[in-house]
């Protein structure tokens, strides 16, 4: 019960990863554990540790895996049983929706839907079904740990308290890490250039259309879009991925009726024509085509003027940045974030690892509250010019209250929040019926759920 948010978050990741199609079937299986009328199977365990392995997390397996994995799966069915105790529930929408991704995610990594079929045996229809009440019981789960936990904050004194308590030498150490902002201008390639490539899109179409060639084969020969250049310009849409697409693309795409090629489609990455491949619901299988049209040095060279005459203002005070990125930037992403950089954990501070080469060089000589002069850099294949804002910049640091109060307090909220779910499970669990097969007596973890295991006095 020491780590309940970890283990909670190994069965998580383990329950999405456990979720693929199984090419081998376990032989031997039987139940190791029961909570209440929820059962734990061995082949979830083994298999659940494999799923980990599979992923390239086998190093960050903890101590006695099967022991760990099956604490964690505990944790969860206890959890699932109180939520529908207080009538917790999960819409079938958003099941729907969870699973559809899960679907999806197969057929990004088999290639299509019919591949995925074949691997696994199962249509895509039984595949939902298959995992669905797992997945149902993953989501009653979250939710009612976040109706454990909902509300809990931490003080200023709590944060510093619990900073007092980290031994000196293994106070963190943090490399330099910025906050940057950027407003970016696409160079618009020059209207004959565009009408040339769209003519040759045009023939590509007539060929495919003809039976002369096949689409992904010109696909493979002529698109510059690495990202599908090697499957023939596949990819796997979703009606609800919206905002994961380009929406000239995404609207074009969806329009179409099998085997049907789109006409030529001009996206913020360039030129496209659309091949319907398949659609089932609501997923669609599609290939494309894209050509950049080359952009020339007089393009850019007007890019450059106009953010140039911005930057003026910004230096002068005259113009404020977050304005100016909802008034001129060609990202339409950024205008929601005043252009401000995310990680990938969605904050704001990034160490120069994370920032791509041309931007390590354009904040390379700023000072904090300076703007870069515009600097052009590729994006995809595709030339842009951007100014780019240095918000903030921290030196090479232990940590500290000053510079990572947030970090700290982020932490001290997780450990409030891991004693709020220990003092749960422990006036909960004399509640619940719970056995524990005898293979697992050695797991020392196990220690709260022994006590309370209705079959304990069998095992010793």
């Amino acid at each position: 019960m020491k780590k309940i948010l970890l283990l909670l978050t190994l069965f998580f990741i383990q329950h999405s990863l456990f979720a693929q199609p199984q090419t081998k079937k376990i032989i031997a299986d039987k139940i190791v554990a029961q909570v209440g009328d929820k059962i734990i199977l061995r082949s979830d365990i083994i298999n659940a540790i494999s799923d980990y392995k599979r992923q390239g997390q086998e190093a960050q397996l903890p101590p006695n895996p099967e022991c760990a994995f099956l604490e964690g799966q505990l944790i969860q069915k206890a959890l699932v049983l109180q939520a529908e105790k207080d009538s917790i529930n999960v819409s079938e929408e958003e099941l729907d929706a969870m699973l559809d991704n899960q679907v999806r995610s197969f057929i990004q990594s088999y290639g299509s839907k019919e591949a995925l079929e074949e691997i696994s045996g199962r249509t895509v229809y039984q595949l939902k079904e298959d995992f669905k009440q797992s997945f149902r019981e993953r989501k009653l789960a979250e939710q009612m740990r976040g109706k454990i936990v909902d509300g809990i904050k931490v003080t200023p004194t709590e944060v510093k308290a619990y900073f007092a308590k980290i031994p000196k030498d293994s106070l963190a150490f943090y490399e330099s890490e910025v906050e940057v902002s950027q407003i970016i201008s696409q160079p618009k390639a020059n209207r004959e250039v565009e009408e040339y490539i769209t003519k040759q899109l045009y023939e590509y179409k007539r060929l495919v259309e003809s039976g002369a060639k096949k689409f992904e084969a010109i696909a493979k020969q002529v698109t510059e879009d690495p990202g599908s250049k090697e499957t023939g310009g596949m990819y796997n849409l979703n009606r609800n991925d919206s905002k994961s697409w380009d929406p000239a693309f995404f609207q074009a795409a969806f329009k179409l009726k099998e085997g049907q090629i789109s006409a030529v489609i001009k996206s913020k990455f360039g030129l496209h024509i659309i091949q319907m491949v398949s659609r089932a619901g609501d997923d669609i299988v599609v290939r494309h085509i894209l050509r950049i049209p080359p952009i020339t040095d007089d393009e850019i060279n007007l890019s450059i003027q106009k953010l140039d005459s911005i930057r003026v203002k910004l230096v002068a005070g005259t113009l404020n940045f977050g304005v100016a990125v909802n008034r001129y930037t060609d990202d339409e992403n950024s205008k929601f974030n005043g252009g401000q950089l995310q990680g990938r954990d969605g904050s704001t501070y990034l160490t120069l690892d994370e920032l791509d080469k041309d931007m390590v060089v354009a904040i390379k000589n700023l000072s904090v509250g300076d703007y870069s002069k515009p600097q052009v850099y590729e994006d995809r294949g595709v030339k842009k010019v951007r100014i780019v804002y240095l918000k903030t910049r921290t030196n090479p640091h232990r940590e500290n209250l000053k510079e990572d109060y947030n970090k700290i307090a982020s932490r001290a909220l997780d450990e409030k929040k891991q004693e709020t779910l220990q003092k749960w499970f422990k006036e909960h669990l004399p509640n619940y019926y719970i056995t524990i097969d005898k293979d697992f007596f050695d797991c020392s973890s196990l220690g709260d759920w022994w006590k309370y295991a209705v079959n304990r006095e069998q095992v010793k």
